[in-house]
């Protein structure tokens, strides 16, 4: 994670904000009457942001890390119930960077529908009786209103970040971005098959001489899987999504792999695999 100057710019649609700095790279949006001072507060909440993480990065690339910020503790936190597992603050990042921009949104605009997207890694909040509507390997999700979960995160080998195991994609929701963001991280880190010829592995930090991995093996390319072998690590994974909401940490997962896709708790959300995301600029 390297520092640099925050850049705020509307988007040619006139409706959503892109602010950036360094490797953060956020697209929000805020309903119209409610969209200048959400806009506004989302600026000025961005900016520092950056500066405050990486001056603790020694703390959230270590298994256990104790930061002191606001974002970096919400990392702590999301990646505390997977413990004694390995993982580390960084696991979460994505997530509680969303969540703490939707959070400078929503206090000067509450009960507006508003979202924060980082890369994939969603923050929202919505109000009275809408939904939430999210683009994802398998078509589309509409997350009601009345459900609990405003957070969406998305891991998987060939993402923004390493992955120790073979997921196309793992899409988690949960009650709050950075809570998503580590359990993705993770399930997807089951969709695997130890020691098969077809997965090619590189130490990570001979990838990335700074990361959080160290010289764990992650997933660096995949020949083709027979269906049998596709459906065993879609199985590793699906198995431990379903330990995690059952103890309550997360809702509805959706794994794919090779053509093949698995739901945990997601199947009635999922309104149409042939679906394409309609983009409401309001």
């Amino acid at each position: 994670m390297r520092s640099g100057v925050a850049r705020a710019a509307m988007l040619p649609d006139g409706a959503r904000l892109h602010l950036q700095a360094g490797p953060i790279d956020l697209i929000l949006w805020a309903e119209v009457d409610v969209r200048p001072v959400a806009h506004a507060a989302a600026v000025r909440r961005f900016d520092g942001l950056l500066e405050d993480l990486v001056a603790e990065l020694a703390e959230l690339r270590r298994q256990g890390g104790q930061p002191q910020g606001v974002v970096a503790q919400r990392m702590a936190r999301a990646v505390a119930p997977h413990a004694p597992d390995f993982i580390t603050p960084m696991a979460a990042v994505a997530g509680a960077v969303a969540e703490e921009v939707l959070g400078a949104m929503a206090a000067v605009a509450p009960g507006a529908k508003l979202w924060v997207n980082n890369g994939g890694d969603i923050a929202w909040q919505v109000g009275g009786d809408e939904e939430m509507r999210l683009a994802m390997a398998g078509g589309v999700i509409a997350v009601p209103a009345s459900a609990p979960w405003r957070g969406c995160a998305t891991s998987g080998r060939g993402g923004r970040s390493h992955s120790l195991g073979i997921a196309d994609a793992v899409t988690v929701l949960a009650r709050g971005a950075a809570v998503a963001d580590a359990a993705a991280t993770m399930i997807a880190n089951r969709v695997d098959l130890p020691g098969h010829p077809a997965v090619h592995r590189r130490p990570a930090d001979a990838l990335s001489p700074d990361s959080d991995l160290g010289a764990r093996l992650v997933t660096v390319g995949l020949d083709p899987l027979s269906e049998a072998e596709v459906a065993l690590a879609l199985a590793r994974g699906a198995s431990h999504a379903a330990e995690l909401q059952a103890r309550g940490v997360i809702g509805p997962v959706h794994l794919a792999l090779q053509g093949q896709s698995r739901q945990v708790g997601a199947r009635d959300l999922i309104t149409d695999e042939k679906m394409k995301l309609e983009e409401r600029h309001g």
